[in-house]
């Protein structure tokens, strides 16, 4: 198990990605920080599933554009497991509109729960990582350098995001503290469904991708476990594309 005795922070844990990181991480030994905002039901069911493990959790619910609820959070971690092994911040929102229709409180809110957050977060992770340092992952997507129906607000925040994890993977490597992100292609839960024009638009990205099948949370467990692990020591701050070669072809 590569990360027995490890403690694990994951923002949006209750669903989605985030909960099948939770799992995954668990199954490898990890005791679990489990954040949720609004969901506490599905957050207690990742809890039991992962106890039933015999690992311990840690259940926070916390708004993430609240600095105030975010250095609580690691307050209560720091009181329960002492320290954190690894962060990821997988916690994200949106106004989900095209450019010209985007309004500054959406485009603000977007950019303190995506990236202002995981800033805020990695200072605090950072404090609480042992002498012998840790692991730092962000989440993002493909909207961050590519352009995607009504995802202005989240490509922007997903751009600053990949850029943080730059700065950090630079001034904390002194701290044998490694920062990398997961850039996603379009995967299967139920984010997805608040997107307008859905189902259309899952059409022609079902159509364009050269590889038998969409991205699964599964598949970014996978890389998330390897690089958060010793094994992935010299890669630092990169962001790793995840998405069945979904970007790759011109037309």
């Amino acid at each position: 198990m590569r990360y027995k005795g490890k403690t694990v922070c994951i923002t949006g844990s209750s669903r989605g990605i985030g909960r099948q990181l939770a799992i995954r991480f668990a199954k490898e030994g990890a005791d679990i920080v489990i954040h949720y905002v609004r969901n506490g039901d599905a957050a207690r069911e990742v809890s039991g599933e992962i106890e039933r493990l015999g690992r311990r959790t840690l259940l926070v619910r916390a708004n993430m554009a609240d600095e105030s609820r975010i250095l609580s959070m690691f307050e209560k971690i720091k009181e329960t497991f002492g320290k954190v092994d690894v962060f990821i911040h997988c916690a994200a929102s949106g106004r989900n509109r095209s450019a010209v229709e985007l309004d500054a409180k959406g485009w603000n809110w977007t950019m303190d729960v995506n990236t202002r957050a995981f800033l805020l977060g990695v200072q605090q992770a950072a404090k609480l990582m042992p002498d012998k340092g840790g692991a730092v992952l962000a989440l993002s997507s493909f909207g961050s350098d590519h352009v995607f129906p009504y995802y202005t607000s989240v490509g922007a925040s997903k751009a600053a995001l990949e850029s943080l994890v730059r700065y950090f993977a630079v001034e904390l490597a002194s701290r044998k503290i490694n920062v990398n992100a997961i850039s996603a292609g379009m995967v299967k839960t139920d984010a997805l469904n608040h997107f307008p024009e859905m189902e259309q638009t899952m059409k022609k990205v079902e159509a364009k991708i050269p590889y038998s099948r969409m991205v699964v949370p599964d598949d970014i467990a996978n890389l998330a476990l390897f690089l958060c692990s010793g094994e992935a020591e010299m890669i630092r701050g990169q962001v790793i594309r995840i998405d069945g070669g979904i970007t790759l072809p011109l037309v």
